[in-house]
This record gives structure tokens, sequence and C-alpha cells, in this order.
């Protein structure tokens, strides 16, 4: 009878351990090229910043056993839409066009865009005053469509890279003029050494809702609509709960939630 019981009971755990396993971890992608203050690998591979704190945050709320996985941002929705990941927690402005092909859930925080220049050239963020001139902007950002659409036809050139780090490094180097970013990327650039010294904030942009869309979401495959539910039940919770206030209060001066 002993015997018969600790079979049971071993079966019952080793169920339980299994199910558990395979029902609660997710694998979260993360764009894989820094971008401060939201998320940043050290030399070990450890990922540190807001949005890390956030997702664990999230995780923990959901009950869920998140894994970040790095993944190059122009390849992030196609490895969610192709099951390597099962939701993008990566700065991902919500918009008609990513709608199109995946699910986001409700915002976790909105920053709207703004352009960053030279000290010494003199142009705001409106079209007009930036014929002309270069601008950089990130290949598959909100920035890179906003760019392309508004102050290419007004006759400045846009540049495309890879990474935000790699226009700014651009921008110091002079070999842009500016670059389009959002408000929370630009103030954590011109706290830097060198983008307090070369660089200013010469304005934001004119608010297009077709291009900047409805906030930052997490992103999800269509259909997933358990996930979905817990996701947006989680957010709700911290918000709720003070958690969401504390974690921001750690990077950012201002409320990062927006109206």
């Amino acid at each position: 009878m002993r015997f018969m019981s600790s079979l049971a009971m071993a079966a019952i755990t080793t169920t339980l351990l299994v199910g558990a396993a395979s029902a609660e971890q997710v694998h979260v992608g993360f764009a894989a090229e820094p971008y401060p203050p939201f998320s940043s690998p050290d030399a070990s591979g450890n990922w540190s910043g807001w949005e890390v704190e956030f997702m664990n945050a999230m995780c923990d709320a959901a009950k869920l056993d998140c894994v970040i996985t790095p993944i190059a941002w122009d390849g992030i929705i196609p490895a969610l839409t192709g099951g390597k990941i099962d939701m993008i927690v990566g700065s991902m402005t919500i918009t008609k066009e990513r709608k199109k092909s995946i699910d986001f859930s409700d915002k976790y925080y909105s920053a709207p865009p703004g352009i960053v220049g030279a000290k010494d050239l003199k142009f705001d963020a409106t079209p007009g005053t930036l014929a002309g001139k270069v601008i950089g902007v990130q290949v598959g950002s909100i920035h890179y469509a906003y760019a392309h659409k508004h102050y290419e036809p007004a006759g400045a050139t846009i540049r495309d890279y890879p990474t935000q780090d790699e226009a700014n490094n651009d921008l110091l180097a002079g070999r842009i003029d500016a670059t389009e970013m959002d408000r929370i990327a630009i103030s954590t650039f011109l706290k830097t050494e060198q983008g307090a010294a070369c660089c200013e904030l010469k304005g934001m942009v004119e608010f297009d809702p077709e291009v900047l869309g409805e906030g930052v979401g997490v992103g999800l495959r269509k259909g997933d609509k358990e996930l979905k539910s817990k996701v947006n039940a989680a957010i709700a919770e911290i918000r709720k709960n003070g958690t969401y206030d504390a974690l921001s209060k750690k990077y950012f001066d201002f409320d990062i939630y927006g109206g």
C-alpha cells in the first residue's frame, strides 16, 4: 500500500512539473541591439533596463516563466509569427500596419518622437526646416516610416540604420544632421557626455496617428487569446498595485505611461 501510494504520488508530481513547464514557459523576443534605458545586455549576456524589469513584473503577475530571446529588430516580427518566440517586449508601437500581421496587448507606455540635431545647426521638427538635411532613422521603426512619409518629400535625405545607436554615432561624428527617436531615448542620449556636448532637442514631431500609433504594447501572435488575456490582466495588475510606478521612478522623472 505504501509502495503504491509513493508511486502514485511520484507520478502525480512528475505530471504536474511537466505540465507546468510546458504550459507556463514563454519565449520573449527582445531586440538584440542595446536600447538603453529599456534593455541592454552585459558581457555575460545578462539583460537589464526598464523594459526588462517591466517584463519580469508582468510575467510574475501573469504566473509565466518568461525567457528572454534576443532577436535582430528587423526579424523580430517574423520570429513571432514563425513560432520562434511567443511575444515581443521591445518598445514596439501599436500601429495599423503591424496589426495586419500580429496582435498587441494593451499599451504599457507611450513616448512621442522628436528630432535631435547638432547645436550649431538651425532647424526644428517641421519638414520645411529640414529640407536639405540628412536625417538618420532606424529601419523598421515608426521613425523610419515617419521620416520617409513626412521629411523625405519635403527635401530631406533619409539615411537608414540597423540600430538607433549607429544613427546616434553618425550624428556625433557629424555624418548626419539629425535623427528621430522617441522622447525617452532622446532624454537618455542627451544625458550622455557626448550627446550633451554635441546635440539638442530641436522639437517634437507633429503627431500622425497612422504612423505613430497608439502607444507601445506587447506583440503577440494573432489568435493567441489566452496569452493576450493573461498579459493584459498582468499589466492592469502591476499598474494598480504600484509596481509599475515604483520601477518606472528608478529610470524616469516623468510619467512614462502617458495620457
